[in-house]
């Protein structure tokens, strides 16, 4: 079936159900960032494969809602398949509502799949749409339509021993537990897969990229509920849960569960990571109350253990790209390179690594006009041959046992640029600058941002995305609730988060620079002003220098830049045979 029959076979459900418009939200029933292949309704519908977007579908118009990170893959994808691409003007918001509204008249109706919709957004759209006397009403169009639909996932899931973890599932319980009750909560619903992932010590393979399992909890003072498909835990596995105080329920049960949940009780929902469909499903007398889950905040802060193992990852991925860069520098030229197969080498080298168990997304190989997309993925279409000329920028990271990496470096491949090299010099400078900050406790990620944003700003430069997100320990790559970019977000940066630095130029047509390095918050300074923190440097990997203009660079922006790649070479020469390590010493020489 075509895209445009697919289309036409939606309309034709929504007529005979009088429906007149329906959107098809990027989620699943957990509302994850990244979907298992049964729950990817864009790529099945549009061809759309962006990681954020939203489907709108009335009787004559056809559109796909994303912001300017996904603006040239939408306008190629959507090519004759009866999708528009509609530029969002703000990452993330629901502008198609504001659409909707504009085209819709009083009785309408609009539907969506709310197993598919947020709490929130599902409460945005009840809001908005009584305003004008538009219905909401939840109906999926796509299973009637789609043959051979990918099953669930059924690999299976395994635990992690306490001492990789460095916390026990009951511990973890039980500060949950605490956090309800200072909530007055009696019940707590988690569909977050990585929140379910820290809070049962549990991973799988249900979703490309990030080590988690298909699974909900119901948690009460004295009960705490798993529901996952019974095959995917051996009879080992449940035992152990059960010791911790867990008992295991077959995946379906847990809208039994919440319909069953007894009268005037109060339940904690986030609803930024719960769908709509679930909150219906209680009884009326229920209270909802809506709030992060406390294991988001928990999660966010590292301990010992987990430091640790971090750590010793991201020296494993340090000698990884490494040898990908000596590997690139010593082939370029001489072997045909393209997009593709430079991140299939980089992918091999950290397969070499002990304890790799996989990428933790897709890599980001963009050779020239390609980096000027800040999500690009090459295909066997668009992959371009990288040459001895310009800039290839390669934003990578790999899942081990145990950490989660996240790296970007720009590689000047020769020939380059006045232009190239005052870009990739003021990105540099940035990223120090947040890298080296000094900030008072309880300071927030939009701070942050702002910091690591000037040095550009004093060139009238900007960039579209976030400075820097938060990552978890073999989990997601991108976890909160810290985050640094423009938006007044009122969370404080704590000791032990694990955060990117990432600031960038894109010169659409031209090139595209970053530069990113993980940090860890740590303590730096107490005294009568108050508690101040800084940031330990995560990352372990050399940063070029070959066509940084030094006399852009502050002393203190230097320094630390030497000093950084001083600490690389000290760190992973010892894991590299003779040649790596002497191509080291020159990538790290001071400057």
């Amino acid at each position: 079936m075509t895209y445009p029959e697919k289309l036409s076979e939606i309309r034709r459900q929504m007529s005979a159900d009088g429906v007149s418009a329906y959107i098809i939200p990027s989620a699943d029933p957990h509302i994850s960032e990244y979907l298992p292949d049964h729950y990817k309704c864009i790529p099945f519908v549009s061809g759309f494969t962006g990681s954020a977007g939203t489907l709108v579908i009335t009787h004559d118009f056809a559109g796909l809602w994303s912001d300017f990170r996904y603006f040239e893959q939408a306008t190629e994808q959507l090519e004759n398949s009866g999708f528009e691409l509609v530029k969002q003007k703000i990452q993330h918001a629901p502008e198609h509502i504001t659409w909707l509204i504009s085209q819709l008249n009083k009785g309408d109706t609009v539907a969506s799949d709310e197993k598919l919709v947020s709490v929130l957004l599902g409460d945005l759209l009840t809001q908005q749409f009584s305003l004008k006397g538009i219905n909401l009403v939840s109906k999926d169009y796509l299973s009637p339509i789609w043959e051979n639909r990918p099953a669930l996932p059924s690999e299976e899931a395994y635990l992690i021993a306490d001492e990789h973890i460095g916390e026990s599932v009951s511990s973890k319980l039980a500060s949950v537990r605490a956090a309800m009750e200072t909530k007055a909560a009696d019940y707590h619903l988690v569909s977050s897969l990585d929140d379910m992932a820290w809070l049962f010590n549990i991973r799988g393979k249900d979703v490309s990229y990030n080590p988690v399992v298909l699974s909900f909890a119901l948690i009460n003072q004295d009960h705490a509920k798993l529901f996952i498909a019974p095959d995917k835990l051996t009879e080992a596995d449940k035992e152990s849960l059960l010791k911790s105080g867990v008992e295991v329920y077959p995946y379906e049960e847990v809208e039994n569960a919440l319909a069953q949940i007894p009268a005037g009780k109060r339940i904690l929902i986030d609803p930024k990571r719960n769908c709509f469909a679930y909150a219906k499903l209680l009884p009326v007398s229920v209270m909802i109350i809506k709030d992060t889950n406390p294991s988001t905040q928990l999660k966010s802060i590292k301990n010992n253990v987990e430091l640790a193992n971090t750590r010793t990852a991201m020296r494993k991925d340090g000698v990884a790209i490494t040898k990908f860069l000596k590997w690139l520098a010593n082939n370029i030229g001489k072997i045909q390179i393209t997009e593709l197969s430079a991140a299939a080498a980089l992918s091999g080298f950290r397969a070499e690594q002990e304890g790799f168990v996989g990428d933790s997304f897709n890599t980001i190989s963009a050779y020239r006009a390609h980096g000027a997309l800040p999500h690009y993925g090459a295909s066997e279409e668009s992959n371009a041959e990288v040459k001895a000329e310009s800039l290839f920028l390669v934003d990578s990271g790999g899942q081990y046992l145990y950490g989660t990496t996240d790296i970007t470096r720009t590689i000047p491949m020769g020939n380059n640029t006045e232009e190239e090299c005052t870009d990739y010099t003021l990105v540099l400078k940035g990223m120090i600058d947040g890298c080296k900050a000094r900030f008072p406790k309880g300071t927030c990620g939009y701070q942050i941002d702002a910091i690591t944003r000037k040095p550009l700003w004093d060139y009238a430069i900007n960039y579209g995305h976030g400075t820097g997100h938060g990552v978890g320990y073999f989990l997601n790559v991108h976890e909160g609730p810290q985050t640094f970019n423009p938006t007044a977000t009122p969370v404080a940066i704590e000791l032990g988060m694990i955060t990117s630095v990432e600031p960038g130029v894109y010169r659409p047509g031209k090139h595209g620079i970053r530069i990113e390095n993980l940090v860890n918050t740590i303590t730096d300074v107490s005294n009568e002003f108050n508690e101040f923190y800084a940031f330990e440097a995560l990352t372990i990997a050399p940063i070029s220098t070959k066509i940084v203009k030094k006399e852009l660079l502050e002393a203190a922006q230097l320094k630390w830049l030497n000093d950084y790649n001083a600490s690389v070479y000290e760190q992973l020469s010892p894991f590299l045979n003779e040649d790596e390590a002497a191509f080291l010493k020159e990538e790290t020489k001071a400057i």
